[in-house]
């Protein structure tokens, strides 16, 4: 054994003393140890396994930091040529404005990288302790990377795992390791990683708002509007009140309520509380009283909050709005504002993902505080003409069954029958139910209204088919549309315009132009219609957006969600 380990140490030093045929990369003892730095290092899962067993903030990146890693067979990720890339004091920076984005800094700086690396580059380039630390400070940064961009791309809650929050929408399915790499320039995206940006604009403005907002706190905010004994203020009226309403409603302006001049509500200042009377969904007759002093006298600070929760939702909006296997548009249901809008892509191309452009909008009514629309994403499948309404069994106990033990007859009154729940339903009596003992759960049959003018559901209903059983449909109750406030529904969506709805996405089958349309309902048999392609639905709960003029949105928390939210992003 000591013989050959003499010959193989014989016969290395002799390779060292051959002269050099021209390569001067011999790889010999020699020139190992003439180098004047060490080699690239590379790290392995045990190093990262040992990294997160002792840093247990970054537990819930572990699934991520594998399969980045695995991905690269972890090769560092942050270090070419030994040297830091350009990337990592971007991303340092990003972290450092992250206030803006309404998230806190503190939580992503776990780590000094600053001490770091200052030790990295005090030690010598020669000295494998610099190899270590080189995989301490990657692994630190991808960790601290997953760590804010699990927040930023994904959200700081998770609606999948809160149930007081209310969201069902499909979720954001990002993969923050591939965004990773785009932003370490390795693979190329149509997102926009490599800038730390947001996916959707709808977030962009109101983070834009947000450092509005927040600027205008720093300067003491919008002043309190107090009537002083009056009801309330409209044009015509004359009083201190209108220099402070003035003020509130232009608080960048200096504005000194003890100058008369500004005492007087004239025809411009009446227009300008119906722009805001407008923008938070109140009535828009001018005066300021009531529910508009209400509003106004909310606290920029709770206005701060609100936009800060609703920058949250963007961030479970998935990335990709519309799959590429459908039409390139998309229905959005606005669930505070009772608004309903259509965007689409006027190319109809599937990588175009930020170019969608409002087509349609229209007014609904939503479900009551007791019946809130749930708030989720589905397909739209169906057109259906002249419908029946089929009645849930909650409404049935609820609502018909003590009507029918006042008035056995009730039923027809309505045009509703009571049938059997199977394919070819057969009807019932209605003197052969014992209504005294009917509930939700043990009612077998089914109550139905029959196509015609009376029908709930109007003259037709469009299905995504969905676990809540909601869809859009018409109603023949139209003078609701002209509320300000129209939470009026069991849940369901009631449409102020069904008609252009349904010319709409029956646009490419020229079979079913308006008057097709129209002579169907009138034949008051029910007809079904599979549309050509799905289209994409959203019920979505923003109570603050901004607008494509740039104009900010506030509603009321219809349904408490908002106060939720706030609990789990705040508390």
């Amino acid at each position: 054994m000591l013989a050959a380990l003499t010959l193989l140490l014989f016969g290395l030093m002799a390779g060292c003393n051959q002269k050099d045929s021209g390569d001067k990369k011999s790889g010999g003892i020699a020139d190992l140890f003439k180098k004047d730095k060490l080699p690239q290092a590379t790290t392995d899962s045990l190093f990262v396994k040992s990294y997160l067993a002792k840093r247990p903030e970054f537990k819930e990146q572990e699934e991520l930091m594998y399969q980045f890693y695995g991905e690269r067979n972890y090769k560092l990720a942050w270090f070419k040529e030994n040297e830091l890339v350009p990337q990592v004091d971007k991303f340092l920076g990003v972290i450092d404005s992250s206030y803006a984005e309404g998230l806190d800094p503190k939580r992503y700086k776990l780590v000094n990288f600053n001490e770091l690396f200052k030790k990295y580059e005090a030690l010598d380039a020669k000295d494998s302790t610099r190899l270590q630390l080189q995989q301490e400070i990657d692994v630190a940064l991808t960790a601290s990377y997953f760590n804010y961009a699990s927040d930023f791309y994904r959200g700081r809650v998770d609606p999948t795992s809160d149930n007081s929050v209310n969201w069902e929408v499909k979720k954001n399915k990002i993969k923050l390791h591939k965004a990773l790499q785009t932003i370490l320039e390795e693979r190329e995206s149509t997102y926009p990683y490599y800038e730390f940006e947001a996916l959707h604009a709808g977030y962009i403005r109101l983070r834009d708002v947000l450092q509005e907002y927040r600027a205008l706190q720093q300067k003491g905010g919008w002043p309190k509007v107090e009537l002083g004994g009056k009801k309330s203020l409209q044009k015509g009226d004359s009083a201190q009140a209108v220099a402070v309403l003035r003020k509130r409603l232009n608080p960048n302006q200096t504005i000194d309520p003890k100058d008369k001049r500004y005492w007087h509500f004239d025809e411009k200042l009446e227009a300008q509380v119906k722009k805001f009377q407008q923008l938070h969904g109140l009535k828009e007759d001018g005066v300021v009283g009531g529910g508009t002093l209400a509003t106004m006298n909310v606290p920029i600070e709770d206005r701060i909050e609100q936009i800060m929760i609703n920058m949250e939702r963007w961030r479970w909006i998935p990335k990709r709005m519309v799959p590429k296997s459908l039409d390139q548009k998309y229905i959005w249901v606005n669930i505070p504002e009772y608004k309903l809008y259509i965007y689409e892509d006027p190319d109809n191309d599937p990588e175009a993902e930020r170019d969608y452009k409002e087509v349609m909008s229209m007014r609904v009514v939503v479900g009551k505080t007791m019946n809130a629309t749930p708030i989720f994403s589905e397909k739209m499948e169906y057109v259906v003409l002249a419908p029946y309404w089929n009645v849930p069994n909650s409404i049935v106990e609820r609502e018909i069954k003590p009507k029918m033990l006042n008035n056995p007859d009730w039923l027809e009154t309505q045009n509703m029958e009571i049938v059997t729940k199977e394919r070819n339903p057969k009807p019932v009596s209605a003197y052969d139910i014992d209504w005294e003992s009917v509930t939700e759960k043990n009612f077998q049959y089914m109550v139905r209204q029959k196509p015609g003018p009376k029908n709930s559901l109007g003259s037709m209903k469009f299905l995504f088919p969905n676990e809540h059983a909601i869809y859009l449909h018409d109603t023949p109750a139209n003078a609701l549309f002209s509320q300000t406030e129209r939470n009026f529904s069991h849940g369901c969506v009631r449409l102020e315009k069904p008609m252009e709805l349904a010319k709409y996405v029956l646009r490419d089958m020229p079979e079913w132009d308006e008057q097709s349309i129209e002579d169907t309902i009138n034949g008051g048999e029910e007809k079904w219609i599979t549309l050509p392609k799905k289209i994409q639905v959203y019920l979505v709960y923003f109570t603050s957006w901004v607008d494509a003029e740039g104009n900010v949105h506030f509603r009321e928390d219809l349904y408490g969600h908002d106060k939720a939210l706030k609990k789990e992003y705040f508390g």
